[in-house]
């Protein structure tokens, strides 16, 4: 039973380390508005920061998906604690748009060393036959440490001194502290080759994964597209269009949607893995109607339950999914699959937020945000047809 007891204290404290390096990848969200005040960047400028860090994930997840599987989990979290240090740097010296985008690079890096590497380790330092609660803690850490970022710079912002330099001052020693208690944490590789002389490999799926890929790949993106508008450009719409410049305020919305996904990733374990992915499609499809009032009616109102709901259905479609691809997995390249998953899930992250920023200018923020929900819009319904008709093995 002490056993049992050390094994879910070090999942959990492998999962407070997760969620203290995905808070730094938001942290920046609440105080673009305050940079693009300082440097004097366009609205465009902003989506295009944003999507550096995600092609810095994307890149990541691409060459080194794989590494931790065979060089350890924990050098791998290890250097991806480095560049999210590094990433908090880059910020606290900022003296132009040129220490934004390091920053963002940093970020993205750190974050694509994680993703896969620390959700793996999460699930394998449970206990045997705790894999459904170590999917949670390890995708609760994930999206909850997103929902903190904004949440903590925008409270600091709002009500703290230096609101461009102490949230990365605070970022930077929760990082060193994590950097101790990783540590102190157990490696779950056993046979492992040096960091150095592993080559990178293309992700790829082996055969019994690809049944239930195609459809849990296709609700993440959508998910994650929502979220990647949500962090991007609502502080901009809550400024300009609803005259909203408290930076809490700005934060907690964005956090609402993080938290909201926490919720729903928790429903999943009673919901079972074959009705959430469906149901998760029809939240993303709630969320997104929500979020077309918001635009065209200019309320307030409706971007927060925009952001409860979607953020509910994205919860819901990403717990399962990871679920059915990382039980469908061999345990040897469990974390190139969830890597694989991630590069789909951060194409949607930066892909449509791009689109966004360019219709910007031509279209407006409303009217860009329109053309996104429209396209995700019809992607979701895809996916939701999809699911009916050829739904996910509840035990895979």
């Amino acid at each position: 039973m002490d056993g049992v007891r050390r094994r879910w204290r070090e999942c959990v404290l492998a999962g407070a380390v997760f969620a203290v390096c995905m808070a730094g990848t938001t942290l920046p969200t609440p105080l673009y508005p305050l940079y693009q005040e300082k440097f004097g960047f366009s609205e465009f400028t902003v989506t295009v920061v944003y999507a550096v860090y995600a092609f810095g994930v994307i890149g990541v997840l691409l060459l080194a998906g794989n590494v931790s599987d065979a060089a350890g989990r924990r050098p791998v979290l290890l250097w991806g604690l480095g560049f999210a240090a590094a990433s908090a740097v880059c910020f606290l010296c900022a003296t132009g748009l040129d220490w934004i985008y390091a920053g963002r690079l940093l970020s993205g890096l750190s974050a694509g060393l994680f993703t896969g590497a620390a959700t793996a380790y999460v699930m394998e330092l449970a206990p045997h036959g705790g894999d459904s609660r170590a999917t949670f803690v390890a995708t609760a850490a994930n999206m909850g440490g997103l929902g903190c970022g904004p949440l903590l710079a925008g409270v600091l912002a709002q009500y703290a001194a230096w609101p461009l330099y102490l949230p990365f001052a605070v970022h930077l020693a929760l990082v060193a502290a994590s950097v101790a208690v990783l540590l102190r944490l157990p490696e779950t590789v056993g046979e492992r080759t040096p960091l150095s002389t592993v080559r990178p490999q293309r992700p790829a799926l082996p055969a019994q994964v690809r049944a239930v890929f195609g459809p849990a790949a296709t609700a993440s993106f959508v998910g994650f597209a929502l979220f990647g508008v949500f962090t991007s450009v609502s502080p901009a719409f809550l400024a300009q269009s609803l005259d909203v410049h408290d930076h809490a305020v700005s934060g907690l919305v964005v956090a609402l949607a993080f938290f909201s996904s926490t919720a729903g990733q928790l429903a999943v374990g009673r919901i079972g893995v074959r009705r959430s992915l469906p149901l998760g499609c029809a939240g993303l499809f709630a969320g997104l109607a929500l979020l077309a009032g918001a635009l065209h009616r200019d309320l307030i109102l409706l971007i927060v339950l925009s952001a409860l709901v979607g953020g509910t259905g994205q919860g819901l479609t990403f717990r399962a999914a990871l679920a059915a691809v990382a039980q469908a997995s061999p345990a040897d390249r469990r974390a190139e699959v969830i890597s694989t998953l991630f590069v789909v899930a951060y194409a949607g992250i930066s892909v449509p937020v791009i689109g966004v920023g360019a219709l910007t200018d031509p279209l407006g923020l409303e009217g860009a945000g329109l053309v996104f929900i429209g396209c995700m819009v019809a992607l979701v319904s895809s996916a939701a047809a999809y699911l009916m008709r050829r739904p996910v093995p509840e035990e895979t």
